[in-house]
């Protein structure tokens, strides 16, 4: 850590926690008051925007400029890009299945449950998962290989999920479609285009901060635990569970790889 001034991270890393749980606080009430919980997935774009932002403004005259300015970018469009789609896709639904199922277990308060169990757990996970955006504002010395590796990652990773969610929005939109599996362009390479994106986003964020083996020790947690939301936690395996009844849904994951992308399988 010897390329980080520890006093700097120190006040990055509190404010940057301040700032998720700002944002996902806000976007509580905001669900509260709508009956619509499902406002917290903007937020998690949002969150991560906003927690780019106030962690470049605090790192002003430490680091290197052009890293800074690039990894705040690159995180501010990943960000707003996603709040962005997902306030168009839910405009004019009813709460997410997921979020109902959850307050309808809860015990106790459910304004409460929801809370702790949606909105600060989320805010937690976006300090958690920003880490080495926190820390690349700070590294100095102009940007390395890694740096601009991390960036082209970034870059697959935005252009695969946005590319993804608009075949998805274009597949939905068609009447033709109702009640029929999207296994077209990238969706035919990968059951989870938008979240095999989302992947890559993070692990070239990573790759940005990994100027020392401490910074990439320290931001390591980061990108391990995005690839387990969204391979094992509310990404990927929840949203089998709900297709998995789905007519023609068994015969798709036969033949399209479940993560990475690859070539359909022939089916008989």
């Amino acid at each position: 850590m010897s390329a980080v001034d520890a006093g700097t991270l120190g006040l990055v890393l509190a404010a940057s926690a301040a700032t998720a749980f700002a944002v996902m606080l806000a976007a509580f009430v905001t669900g509260t008051v709508k009956g619509l919980h499902r406002i917290v997935d903007v937020a998690w774009g949002a969150a991560f925007a906003a927690v780019a932002v106030v962690a470049c403004c605090l790192s002003a005259g430490h680091g290197d400029d052009l890293r800074r300015a690039a990894v705040t970018l690159a995180t501010v469009v990943w960000g707003l890009r996603l709040a962005t789609h997902i306030a168009r896709r839910g405009r004019g639904h009813g709460e997410d299945p997921r979020y109902a199922r959850m307050l309808a277990r809860a015990r106790g308060n459910p304004t409460l449950y929801a809370l702790r169990k949606i909105y600060l757990l989320q805010g937690a996970l976006v300090w958690l998962v920003s880490l080495p955006v926190q820390v690349a504002v700070l590294l100095p010395g102009p940007p390395d290989a890694t740096v601009w590796l991390g960036l082209a990652v970034w870059a697959a990773g935005l252009a695969f999920e946005a590319v993804g969610d608009h075949q998805l929005a274009r597949f939905k939109a068609d009447p033709a479609n109702r009640g029929r599996v999207m296994d077209r362009g990238l969706w035919s390479w990968t059951r989870h285009p938008n979240y095999f994106g989302d992947f890559l986003v993070w692990w070239g964020l990573y790759l940005t901060a990994c100027a020392t083996w401490q910074t990439a020790l320290l931001t390591l947690v980061s990108p391990l635990v995005m690839t387990g939301l969204l391979v094992w936690g509310s990404g990927k395996r929840l949203l089998e569970a709900h297709m998995a009844g789905r007519p023609g849904y068994a015969a798709y994951q036969a033949r399209t790889s479940g993560f990475v992308p690859r070539p359909p399988r022939r089916t008989a």
